[in-house]
Formats: C-alpha cells, sequence, structure tokens
C-alpha cells in the first residue's frame, strides 16, 4: 500500500518564484514545510525521540529556513532541539564526535553539498553508533540509510523534460516559473533498521512509496 504526502504551500515563496526574471528558470527540490515534515515522519518512526541532533551547514542560504522550520517542528512535538553545524570536513567529523558524546534519539538531515560529498561516513557513523536518521535523498536509503523524505527526482526529471519542450518550441525562460515539487516519496530501508535494533511502525510502513528490504 502506498501513499503520498503533501508539503505544506506557502503562497508568498508561490509568488517569488512565478516571475523569475533573466534567463533562469525551472525546477528546485526545495519546498516550503519539507524539513518539518521530516522531522514529524522521524518522530513516528522513533516513537521514543527525546532529543534529535539537527546537522546543518549555516554557510548555505538555504539551510537558515530549514533550521527555522526544525526549530518550529521539535517545539510542536515536545523533542528537544540540538542544534550541529558543520561547514567543512573538519567540522563535520567535531559535529559527529559532538553528536556521539551527546546521544541523542535521532538524526536529522538535509542534503547540503558539503555533507553529501561525504554521506559515506555519515551514514558509517549511524551505523556504528546505532543512531536512526532521516535524510532527504533517497538515494542515501539506498547506500544504507534508515530512511528519507524528499522531492520525487524522476517525477522532476519527467517535468523538466517539458521545460526544455516549451524552451525548444520559442518559450522564454524568463516567462516560465520556478516550479516547487509537488511529488514527494517516502523510503525506508528495513535492512537498515534491524541493523540498528528499531523496528519501524506499522502506520508509517504503509505509508512509504518503497520500502528496501
Amino acid at each position: 500500500m502506498h501513499s503520498r504526502s503533501e508539503a505544506p504551500r506557502d503562497e508568498t515563496s508561490d509568488l517569488s518564484l512565478a516571475h523569475p526574471g533573466g534567463n533562469v528558470t525551472g525546477l528546485t527540490v526545495l519546498g516550503p514545510g519539507l524539513a518539518a515534515k521530516r522531522l514529524e515522519l522521524l518522530k513516528e518512526a522513533v516513537p521514543n525521540m527525546s532529543r534529535v541532533a539537527f546537522l546543518w551547514n549555516p554557510a548555505n542560504p538555504d539551510q537558515k529556513s530549514s533550521f527555522n522550520e526544525v526549530q518550529v517542528g521539535a517545539r510542536a512535538l515536545g523533542v528537544t532541539l540540538q542544534s550541529v553545524e558543520a561547514r567543512s570536513r573538519e567540522e563535520l567529523e567535531q559535529a559527529l564526535a559532538m553528536i556521539k558524546q551527546s546521544r541523542p534519539s535521532a538524526l536529522l538531515m538535509t542534503a547540503d553539498g558539503v555533507h553529501q560529498r561525504y554521506i559515506g561516513r555519515i551514514v558509517a557513523f549511524t551505523s556504528e553508533t546505532r543512531l536512526p536518521a532521516m535524510y532527504q535523498l533517497k538515494e542515501v536509503v539506498d547506500r544504507g540509510g534508515l530512511m528519507s523524505y524528499g522531492a520525487s527526482l524522476p517525477d522532476l526529471g519527467r517535468r523538466a523534460a517539458s521545460y526544455v519542450d516549451k524552451i525548444l518550441r520559442g518559450a522564454k525562460p524568463a516567462d516560465l516559473p520556478i516550479e516547487q515539487p509537488t511529488k514527494f516519496e517516502l523510503v525506508i530501508n528495513m535492512k537498515a533498521a534491524k541493523a540498528l535494533g528499531i523496528t519501524i511502525p506499522q502506520p508509517i510502513l504503509l505509508r512509504a512509496d518503497q520500502i528496501i528490504e
């Protein structure tokens, strides 16, 4: 059984993307409410989660809004949020050492470019420390991560093709709005869950778009 969850819409964001101007257009994997939704799903998967570490890069302009969303979401869920910053490989290693020492209930991540460069290290760390983690990209779950929730890349690819077709037919990029994702995928790795010693509740398994055995 599969179902897809919709992220909340932000009309002001839609307005700012409607007329990008210049010679730029396309689609974005970002969307309002997605970071908070990941936290909510992580809490459902790990019901006893009382404190979550949020690994983010404050040097990335897109990360600030995600951090703000997670702060609000954590308060609503009654979860203590541990902010863990990493702007480089050196800071990432320091961040992982901090997480290991503080022993949060779970880890929440975005898809920051610096962190994705060393995602293998992060996944190995969560396995070694038996730390449940929620990621943004399905590809991380394919590599052994526990779970992910984010925009469907195949769907974005199909929509991007329609943009190319419109431009080839004479449309100006400046006249085409930058579109946000409309289809999202929840992916769960049961092998990783078993290795971590956790049982994913049945209700969230039923909501998953893909389960990796």
